[in-house]
């Protein structure tokens, strides 16, 4: 959940971007660092594991205006996606606030995609979570490799094995180019902070006699 600090006036998120393998999760995040790095209060952190990183750093979104008065910060992380990094993707899942799955276009990565989206909704029911309520956009990325001669899938059969059931926004994307990038960014900001804006309602409303 959402930290605040009281001091500051200031409420932290944390946003994960989740899925399997070298599907472009570091791929989206160093585009935004580069994109919008006026944003940035700190240096990008990259912990190097082999063949995937893990990557975060802060960022304060312009133009979403406050929160209960308060400045909002948002943290942006990556997870591995590799199978044996399982324990690192649950200890970054750790405080969630929203999530960007992002699906690789690419055929052979069918069966990956479901493999990682399946166990985004285990870990997260491990944190009390479920993948049906936190704020989640799906993203199909590599839509540019289609045009390369690369075999990708149609976003009706993405939609189909990884969105019927829950139902979110999505975005076509090729995060390399940039593509994308900025419309899944801002959608998920506004899901979290819609969703903060609810929880803080109600925790107000229990506090009060």
């Amino acid at each position: 959940m959402a930290s605040f600090n009281p001091r500051e006036r200031t409420i932290e998120c944390k946003i994960v971007y989740y899925g399997p393998g070298r599907c472009g999760k570091t791929t989206n995040l160093d585009y935004i660092f580069r994109a919008f790095n006026k944003n940035a209060t700190a240096e990008m952190v990259s912990i190097n594991t082999k063949g995937d990183r893990t990557l975060y750093f802060d960022f304060l979104p312009i133009g979403v205006g406050k929160v209960r008065g308060c400045d909002v910060k948002i943290q942006l992380y990556t997870v591995p996606g590799q199978s044996k990094y399982a324990s690192t993707r649950k200890m970054v899942l750790k405080g969630v606030d929203g999530i960007v799955f992002v699906a690789d276009s690419l055929e052979v990565q069918r069966m990956a995609n479901l493999l990682s989206l399946k166990d985004l909704a285990e870990n997260l029911k491990e944190e009390q979570k479920s993948i049906f309520k936190v704020p989640l956009v799906v993203q199909y990325n590599k839509r540019d490799l289609e045009s390369q001669g690369f075999p990708i899938m149609p976003v009706e059969l993405m939609e189909r094995e990884l969105n019927t059931k829950l139902k979110v926004p999505h975005h076509l994307a090729s995060a390399i180019r940039g593509m994308g990038v900025g419309a899944t960014l801002k959608e998920i900001l506004l899901l979290t902070l819609r969703d903060l804006q609810t929880e803080l309602h109600w925790a107000r409303q229990k506090a009060e006699p």
